[in-house]
């Protein structure tokens, strides 16, 4: 299968000429090895059985022996073999090169070594691929377009069907999941990683043996709230109708689905546009793709057919999903408003420059007026917090993000775009699915 270019791939390039040797974290099965092997010029991983045991003796006793080979050199899942850490360190330390080194994980439990790597490493996140790495987006539009210049936006049109819209929720954004002759085969991917997750990897990540049934309640409790408000005490009561649990099991159960980057809750954003207590700081329930909570839930493609309201909120999760992918290389990071007046921004959108979204999800185009009137709500809000208090920088886009087919601009600025049209940038004149030659160091 040939490789399909990743929005993150232009992130890590970037590291890898700044820093001596970048991390690449981010879940299992993402892509994490396949796009680091494409800057490699040598690789060594850990998870290979045939040497494994040998490549531990020697990190163990000489890890700079490990070292030796063309750069960049990669070494997939470093955390099996700690002392790596800080033979890279020195490394990048005795030679003042670039590019040198690229590790990856699938777990950011803590490592404990003698040195942080700070100045040394970079790291960077990678998630499951968006709709426009998939191929399912048409990428008719940039959301770094967008927040260029919001007025150049006159509409848009999607190829994706509600139908193609609800298999690509249901099967995520797993390469694994990509390229299957018979479409049912790639829901399997999603399915069989959720099993993994409640079997092995809750008690792999850190070594604390967990009972498989109750990781299974925590992620289906998450599940049935994902992009919701629901407190813990509220999942709690759920979990506990499974299998009884103590607060301190259930938050360490949740912890160790974080460090697996399963769970991924969405913070709250708190401008001082009301009274602090009107508005929500708790946190928004989410995963790291909305698949895993398709198979916690046993659901299939047909069953939305008829719950449109459950689709509703796993196309938000897919939604924030896309979103953080299309701004990763300008450091995108997501947050929520809600305050108890009702008002609400599915999605509030930052980039590392100060700008920002205000971002409704909407799955048909019947509630795109509803999300349109509170963005607008908001951006008043602001505008008469303003006047009198610290200055508030305005939103700089205002955007519904819809499962429907056409996009186009309202008579009062708010754009709505199609996620079946979204893409990262504008096209670089580089195909998704060509090769690119390694980096050199």
């Amino acid at each position: 299968m040939e490789y399909r270019e990743r929005v993150t791939d232009r992130v890590l390039e970037r590291r890898l000429k700044a820093f001596g040797a970048v991390l690449v974290t981010g879940p299992k099965g993402c892509g994490k090895t396949t796009s680091a092997k494409r800057f490699s010029r040598s690789v060594v991983e850990f998870q290979d059985e045939d040497r494994r045991d040998s490549y531990l003796s020697v990190a163990e006793v000489q890890p700079s022996m490990l070292l030796e080979g063309e750069k960049p050199r990669l070494f997939d899942e470093w955390q099996d073999a700690p002392k790596i850490w800080g033979a890279v360190r020195k490394s990048v330390d005795d030679t003042g090169g670039k590019g040198m080194y690229i590790l990856t994980g699938s777990t950011s439990k803590p490592v404990y070594t003698p040195h942080s790597g700070t100045l040394r490493f970079s790291t960077m996140k990678m998630m499951p691929m968006s709709l426009f790495e998939s191929g399912e987006s048409n990428g008719s539009v940039s959301l770094k377009s967008l927040f260029d210049d919001p007025t150049s936006y006159e509409g848009c049109s999607s190829d994706l069907s509600m139908e193609s819209l609800i298999h690509a929720i249901c099967r995520g954004g797993w390469p694994g999941a990509l390229g299957f002759d018979d479409e049912s085969l790639g829901l399997e991917i999603a399915r069989d990683y959720f099993r993994q997750i409640c079997g092995t990897d809750a008690s792999a990540v850190d070594g604390v043996k967990r009972n498989p049934r109750l990781v299974e309640a925590v992620l289906r409790s998450y599940s049935r709230n994902i992009c919701t408000l629901a407190d813990k005490k509220t999942m709690m009561v759920d979990v506990r109708s499974v299998e009884d649990v103590s607060e301190s099991t259930f938050h360490g159960y949740v912890q160790a689905l974080e460090r697996l980057f399963v769970i991924e809750d969405v913070d709250a954003w708190s401008p001082p546009i009301r009274t602090k207590g009107a508005v929500r700081a708790g946190k928004k329930r989410n995963m790291c793709d909305p698949s895993l909570a398709v198979a916690a839930l046993g659901l299939s493609p047909s069953y939305f057919r008829e719950d449109f309201k459950t689709l509703g909120f796993l196309f938000e999760s897919l939604a924030i999903r896309d979103l953080k992918a299309y701004s990763c290389a300008s450091g995108g990071a997501v947050s929520y408003y809600h305050d108890r007046y009702g008002l609400e921004s599915d999605v509030v959108l930052h980039l590392e420059d100060g700008r920002y979204a205000l971002c409704e999800v909407k799955l048909g185009s019947k509630e795109v007026d509803k999300g349109a009137e509170n963005l607008l709500k908001i951006e008043s809000l602001i505008s008469e917090h303003n006047k009198e208090g610290p200055r508030i920088r305005p939103p700089d886009l205002k955007m519904v993000v819809t499962g429907t087919e056409h996009g186009y601009r309202r008579d009062d600025g708010v754009l709505v775009v199609p996620i079946g049209c979204l893409r990262d940038r504008r096209p670089s004149g580089i195909s998704r699915t060509s090769p690119r030659p390694p980096l050199c160091a």
